[in-house]
């Protein structure tokens, strides 16, 4: 399974995620799962996509724990849905979509938007620290050598 890749960048989950749900119908494909699609048929109607990459897509889907494949009710087709893996990413397509409303539309321009249970809007993704205020990219830093900051060092590079 992950194993067996060749990491864009081992030592970055960054990078790692990327090369796992990095292409464009991994998100998608994705998307849909959340929005309900289970089946190919209901995936390739909702993409448009070719059905050689979306089977693609979705075995990789498979092979690396975002998707797993059940029966239907009737045990006559191949259903695909999220896994703990998958639902994971709820945050990442939110993220997404929110940075696609604010800046992939013109002013005025109609697009989807995603409600709560009581079709309120979904509230815009913040980051916060651990006292919950808000944290932007440059409170942050990335320790490299994670020993080095458990040994008491601060590990930057």
């Amino acid at each position: 399974m992950i194993d067996a890749k060749t990491w864009t960048d081992p030592h970055c989950p960054v990078a790692r995620a990327v090369d796992i749900v990095g292409d464009k119908w991994s998100l998608l494909i994705v998307r849909d799962a959340f929005d309900g699609a289970r089946r190919f048929t209901q995936f390739q109607r909702n993409l448009g996509i070719a059905k050689n990459i979306l089977a693609d897509r979705l075995r990789a889907l498979v092979d690396d724990g975002i998707l797993e494949c059940v029966p239907n009710a009737n045990g006559t087709r191949t259903e695909y849905v999220l896994t703990g893996r998958g639902a994971d990413l709820f945050t990442v397509v939110l993220g997404l979509r929110q940075w696609g409303e604010r800046h992939a539309f013109g002013e005025g321009e109609k697009h989807s938007i995603l409600t709560d249970s009581v079709d309120q809007r979904v509230p815009t993704l913040r980051v916060l620290d651990g006292d919950g205020r808000e944290l932007i990219s440059s409170d942050t830093h990335v320790v490299r050598d994670l020993g080095a900051l458990e040994s008491g060092s601060d590990g930057r590079m």
